[in-house]
Formats: structure tokens, C-alpha cells, sequence
């Protein structure tokens, strides 16, 4: 999916809302526990439920990867169940990768040919060469961490150096030099608040990747007040104050009730913009 043609979703169905597959087993309601494929099972009805609320889906790999070759083929019937029932939603492979450039090369082949994605998040820890194999897809996209919402971030991406410059807009600045608006995204968590202002002041244009909105407490009016640009700009992503709002049997309904809450709250927001 192209720049233009997330930014067209976007407004057509007035939501920036992305939904998060952080699927743990522990915590999908009991009477699923007992299906052949419990974790696919979950991940379809939360995905029927909430297509009309959302332009995007995240599964978390980490998730998938830890049930091993069970976990993986969920991973692959979800990825193939939006692709076929929801084509018109983005999908991010939220993998946070990033290695020499041959294990980069690989990691991008995995996601970008085998599973073919719209993007995957990348961690720019180990510099350009790391990164630019994943940008050398037509039509992928890179969804680069730049300042994350858990409270290690302050660990090393607040460092600053002797002018003053923050490690993290290094990163936005350094990482310009190698993708562009049209293949390169930037993690940005919601409970930065006012600083989204810093990273529209560094990289104005790009879409931003923002997590942390529900059960991590970032506020939706905030991340848009700082972060919102005149063609959005933003994917907000939501993971457990959706998918885990119930465990009951009416898990489903009650996360597309969730998720039209936030698209209502979106729709105000976009209204805000000029188009």
C-alpha cells in the first residue's frame, strides 16, 4: 500500500486507528481454548469485529514466535485472513528487526516476499546498513523506533550530546538520508505528549506509528494536537483496551464496540483538517 493510498483510507472510512494482535493465550477468553487453532480463531473474530473501525492491523511476532511452529502458522492464516476478507487494511509485521545488512536482507525477505507485508518495524540501533535492506522494496515500508512509550526509553534515547541534540533526533534526522515520506514511518509512543512537537519539528511529513493510546494511558487528543499533520499522519495503534476489553463470549462485540469508540474520536480529529 502507497502513501496516497493509506491517506485515502484513512479519510474515506475517518480513522487512523490501527489494531494491535498481541494474542496471548493466557488471556483469550476459555471457551476458545478448546478450538483446533485458538489463536487464529481469536484473531478472526477480533478482525471481523473491528475491519469497520480500522485502516490497520499489527501483530506483535513476539506473540506468535513463542508457541513456535503452532504460533507461526497462526501468524500465517491471520495474515492470509485480512489479506483475502479485508484487503483494503494495512498490515504491520511488528518485529522490531535490525542486524548486519545480510541478516537484515533476510528479515526482509521473510516479511516483505514471503509473508508480503505492507511494513515491519526496525530497530536503527545498528545504522544505515542495517536498515536500508528493508528499503529496498517498492511499495514496503520501514516503521523505524525512534522514541518509544516504556520507561527504559529514557535510557539511551534521551542522551543528549554536547549541543544539546537528543539521541532520538539523530535517529529521525540520520534515518531521512536513507528512506523518504514514502517508505519510512517513525514509532513514536503517546505517552510523549508535547514531544511529538520535537519530532514535527525534525521530520514534519512522515507518518508516525503511535502505540500506547488505551491501556498504556496516552491520550488520542494529545498525540493529534502535537503529531497531526493535514494528510493525518498518524497510525494509532491500540492492542490490549481493544482486543482484551472482554474475555467473555462477547469478546468480539465488545472490542468493535471499543473500536468504534476511538474511530468516533478520530473522525472528530480529522474533521480538524483542511482537505
Amino acid at each position: 500500500m502507497n502513501r496516497q493510498q493509506l491517506i485515502n483510507e484513512i479519510f474515506t472510512k475517518k480513522t487512523f486507528l490501527c489494531v494491535g494482535l498481541d494474542t496471548d493465550i493466557n488471556k483469550i477468553p476459555a471457551h476458545l481454548k478448546n478450538e483446533d487453532e485458538p489463536i487464529f480463531a481469536f484473531n478472526k473474530a477480533i478482525i471481523d469485529a473491528t475491519a469497520p473501525y480500522c485502516v490497520a492491523y499489527k501483530p506483535n511476532l513476539a506473540f506468535y514466535e513463542c508457541y513456535g511452529l503452532k504460533g507461526m502458522l497462526a501468524f500465517e492464516k491471520t495474515i492470509q485472513y485480512i489479506k483475502e476478507n479485508h484487503p483494503n487494511h494495512f498490515i504491520i509485521a511488528d518485529a522490531k528487526r535490525g542486524d548486519i545488512g545480510n541478516t537484515s536482507k533476510m528479515y526482509a525477505q521473510t516479511f516483505f516476499e514471503e509473508y508480503n507485508l505492507d511494513s515491519v518495524t526496525v530497530a536503527p540501533y545498528m545504522g544505515e546498513d542495517s536498515v536500508k535492506p528493508f528499503l529496498e522494496y517498492d511499495g514496503k515500508w520501514v516503521i523505524l523506533l525512534a522514541l518509544t512509550s516504556n520507561k527504559g526509553s529514557h535510557d539511551f534515547q534521551l542522551i543528549e550530546d554536547k549541543q544539546g541534540e537528543r539521541l532520538f533526533e539523530k535517529v529521525l534526522k540520520k534515518s531521512q538520508e536513507w528512506g523518504t515520506t514514502e517508505n519510512l514511518m517513525y514509532v513514536v509512543g503517546a505517552t510523549q505528549g508535547k514531544m511529538f512537537e520535537d519530532i514535527r519539528r525534525i521530520a514534519p511529513n512522515h507518518f508516525l506509528l503511535v502505540p500506547g493510546v488505551g491501556a498504556q494511558g496516552g491520550s488520542l487528543q494529545e498525540v493529534c494536537k502535537y503529531g497531526m499533520t493535514k494528510d493525518c499522519g498518524l497510525l494509532v495503534n491500540s492492542s490490549r483496551g481493544i482486543i482484551y476489553a472482554s474475555t467473555d463470549n462477547d469478546f468480539a462485540e465488545v472490542a468493535a464496540a471499543k473500536a468504534k469508540e476511538l474511530q468516533k474520536e478520530m473522525a472528530v480529529e480529522l474533521e480538524h483538517i483542511a482537505r
